[in-house]
């Protein structure tokens, strides 16, 4: 497999209140970013975050206790994740799958804000506006003072700075009752700006993320821009979001009533990238993270009460993710090799095959384990909960059809080894 990381015990516990809070972003307005090049390191992060996982309590049905952990991830520097086609795509996505692992809900936060970070390095930072956003690139490099490193990240920072860090989502649904206006302003000398009115859907930690990239339209073409959310004219509803999985995320929607923004990137630049489908394929690191997870804790179970008929769906569980994993494996190679190419079919492919595998993995584990721990135990309860409705940020027979179609359009064809 991947490598990752699985815990089968859960730690539950209920943070400080006076901790958990919304806070406002760095006054410098940096976004901490870098990629872990170093062998040495990027072992040391991983077993650090191992460790941070781990050893965390929080009560993982609390959004706010979500946002903390979130907050404390970043603190530690865990969210200097490699950039996608950096190099180190397949560690960015071992890192993915270790936070996922512990708690879908907190990677589901996790992924948005190193996805958003990831975004802003590519296209080149925030243009225009007055919000504490970054105006350039070079705004994305980490600043050795403030952020310990990976391998320090379990010792206390004495010298750390007192104010929170900033969270950031990546909110990028098009409902079709719900559409995002963007309009041009002036804001003194610093350029054009945006103003944002309208209402955003499906937004992931609306009510813990302190800053957001959105999609919006102007003129009727589609923009990103950023946005601080501790603002008078953003308010937030986390009635619509019904769901059971997933619930701590409280992806509700958002209404902007003339929110100042700043536009990030050409119009159009957000899909076009291509980083667009190098993130895509991340989000399937997170479903294999979530898997493992599942598979674990069936090992575990099967450990303590072997039968024939256990094994045997262990085996399917085993076969469906080490298929999986030599998928991410393949497909973080490719982006590496040819990071400015089109891998919507690298992605859509490792998005399809994890999904299946996920599938596959809860089938079994059900299967095996029968009903005792689908309603004894939290933990597993919750994984197979929450993984049921992340899975379905896949399209389902639509990715597969959209997969054949470019195959053919592309003239693929030969599965030779």
């Amino acid at each position: 497999m991947l490598d990752t990381p699985v815990r089968a015990a859960d730690h539950v516990s209920t943070p400080r209140d006076d901790k958990r809070g919304i806070h406002t972003a760095l006054p410098d307005g940096t976004i901490h970013q870098d990629s872990v090049k170093n062998p040495v390191t990027a072992l040391a992060a991983l077993d650090t975050l191992d460790t941070f996982l781990s050893e965390i309590a929080f009560d993982a049905e609390d959004p706010l206790a979500l946002g903390e952990v979130l907050r404390q991830l970043i603190e530690r520097g865990y969210d200097r994740l490699p950039l996608p086609g950096s190099g180190d795509t397949l560690l960015r996505w071992r890192l993915l799958a270790a936070v996922a692992a512990r708690d879908l809900g907190l990677v589901k936060l996790f992924e948005g804000h190193t996805d958003a970070l990831a975004i802003l390095a590519e296209l080149g930072g925030a243009r225009g506006g007055s919000l504490g956003l970054p105006q350039q690139a070079d705004a994305m490099q980490v600043h050795q003072a403030n952020q310990p490193h990976p391998e320090h990240a379990s010792q206390p920072d004495t010298n750390a700075r007192q104010t929170a860090p900033q969270t950031w989502g990546v909110w990028a649904a098009e409902a079709p009752d719900a559409r995002l206006i963007a309009t041009r302003v002036r804001d003194g000398d610093r350029g054009a700006a945006l103003q944002l009115n309208g209402t955003k859907a499906w937004c992931s930690g609306a009510r813990v993320v302190s800053h957001t990239l959105v999609t919006a339209w102007l003129d009727d073409q589609p923009i990103l821009a950023a946005v601080a959310l501790k603002q008078s004219s953003v308010s937030i509803s986390t009635a619509p979001w019904q769901a059971v999985g997933m619930r701590a995320t409280q992806s509700g929607d958002v209404h902007f009533d003339g929110t100042p923004a700043s536009q990030v990137g050409a119009r159009g630049a957000y899909v076009g990238r291509p980083g667009f489908w190098q993130g895509g394929a991340g989000i399937a690191a997170c479903w294999y993270g979530a898997a493992a997870g599942i598979a674990g804790m069936l090992a575990d179970a099967v450990t303590k009460r072997p039968d024939a008929h256990r094994h045997a769906h262990l085996g399917e569980v085993d076969i469906a993710l080490t298929g999986a994993a030599e998928v991410l494996r393949a497909s973080a190679a490719q982006i590496d090799a040819n990071p400015g190419a089109d891998h919507q079919i690298t992605a859509m492919r490792a998005r399809l095959a994890v999904e299946a595998a996920a599938t596959e993995v809860m089938h079994h584990a059900g299967r095996a384990l029968g009903a005792a721990p689908l309603c004894r135990n939290q933990r597993f309860a919750r994984a197979m909960a929450d993984l049921a409705v992340f899975l379905r940020q896949s399209h389902a027979e639509r990715d597969l059809a959209a997969l054949g179609e470019a195959l053919l359009k592309e003239g693929r064809g030969g599965w030779a080894l």
